[in-house]
């Protein structure tokens, strides 16, 4: 689809709609993590080291499931339309939430769990959807307004997941959750237009890898594993931050509000910035944006390990949500900007592997760190793992500061 159609298409209200559905989709997707090691400590009688190893592996199948089957959502995505997806995800989801309301022991949650993770892929596809609608020109922008929707559906779901657990218990908050993704899907299903046109495959010619089909397959592996590293560094620092508070606070006075707080700081100036950096990157090159951001998150990240404030932690974490505004969304951006359109959703469900990957290596890497050591080096250690990516991105990929965005039809 050119340019021209684009801008005559309704990408605006798909935005609009989809921003809302991927908002609601980060409110059902984050508000039962916070209570779910509860719900698992309800299923027997554990010891303190069958309830972490439990609780840490019903959380972490569902992420390596994602990776796994990511690529072949995305992959079907291109065939079939990016639509269908959309609603393949979210009631595939809605299924999976009804099913552990029902759980009674922790082999059932678990499976339910790894259910869950084949389903997944909603929110990558309602960005594959956008990018693909969207005008060029506007594509950054647009990216980075839908971004905000998950992130501060994410950002308000542990506090409304928290809210209906108290009001209506962990397992009847499942089922409400279940019929906010029904919404979701209704929405996708009616409110969400898509101009598909799936490019067949001449007679005769042998389908080509997936990376044989972009101009630049060193970017896009380079953007792929940096969106990994990303995510490692956000995920290191989530185990932790509340015990890092408790020990700033001496273990005295609210620590769990505190706690809470600062966690939500990230996502706040996130939603905020997010748009203005696409529209910057939209301007003056998304790759620019890219690095620089790099750089403002090394500048952030390091000091936290010497912090001797939460009210200090709380400045440095707002400012930790600014880079990631410009992190994630300008890799999805540049990966639109430098991918044919017939496979954009294999790169996005791609995208979204690494990611999950990241999140599995954060959680591994954080909890390694602070047994051996403390606390406040897993921020270091953050910054320094930001740091070598961005110099392997800088070395590898020059031209990101030196061009404009390329665009590929």
């Amino acid at each position: 689809m050119d340019d021209k159609t684009r801008a005559n298409g309704p990408w605006k209200r798909n935005l609009y709609v989809l921003w809302f559905c991927t908002f609601v989709a980060g409110i059902a997707f984050s508000e039962i993590m916070p209570f779910l090691s509860l719900y698992v400590s309800q299923m027997g009688d554990f010891t303190k080291q069958q309830l972490t190893f439990w609780s840490g592996a019903i959380y972490a199948v569902t992420f390596l499931v994602t990776a796994i089957v990511s690529p072949l959502w995305g992959r079907l995505a291109d065939r079939t339309g990016r639509k269908v997806m959309l609603i393949r995800a979210s009631l595939g989801i809605a299924v999976s939430m009804t099913i552990m309301g029902f759980c009674s022991n922790v082999w059932a949650l678990f499976f339910a769990r790894l259910f869950q993770g084949f389903f997944a892929g909603y929110i990558p596809n309602a960005q594959a959807l956008v990018a693909s609608q969207t005008p060029r020109k506007h594509a950054g922008a647009a990216l980075g307004t839908l971004v905000t929707g998950s992130v501060s559906g994410t950002l308000f779901g542990p506090i409304v997941g928290g809210v209906l657990a108290q009001v209506f218990s962990i397992r009847n908050t499942f089922f409400i959750t279940a019929g906010l993704l029904v919404i979701v899907c209704l929405m996708s299903a009616f409110m969400v237009t898509e101009s598909f046109q799936p490019q067949a495959q001449p007679a005769g010619t042998k389908q080509k890898g997936l990376l044989q089909q972009v101009a630049d397959p060193k970017l896009i592996l380079t953007l792929l594993v940096s969106t990994m590293i990303v995510q490692t560094g956000n995920a290191s620092i989530s185990p932790i931050i509340a015990l890092y508070i408790k020990e700033l606070m001496h273990g005295v006075g609210p620590i769990t509000v505190v706690a809470g707080v600062i966690a939500a700081l990230p996502g706040i100036s996130n939603i905020l910035a997010a748009p203005r950096l696409g529209r910057y990157g939209d301007h003056h090159g998304s790759g620019r944006v890219l690095i620089g951001c790099y750089l403002f998150a090394v500048v952030v990240y390091f000091p936290q390990g010497f912090i001797g404030s939460v009210i200090g932690l709380g400045v440095l974490r707002l400012l930790v949500g600014v880079s990631d505004a410009g992190l994630f969304p300008t890799i999805q951006t540049l990966l639109t900007k430098n991918t044919p359109a017939n496979v954009t959703s294999a790169i996005f469900s791609w995208n979204q592997s690494f990611q999950a990957l990241g999140n599995m290596f954060g959680a591994l890497l954080g909890g390694a760190i602070a047994g051996v050591f403390d606390y406040n080096v897993v921020f270091m250690s953050t910054a320094l793992l930001l740091l070598i990516n961005l110099i392997v991105l800088r070395v590898s990929q020059p031209q990101l500061l030196q061009r404009t965005d390329k665009k590929v039809a």
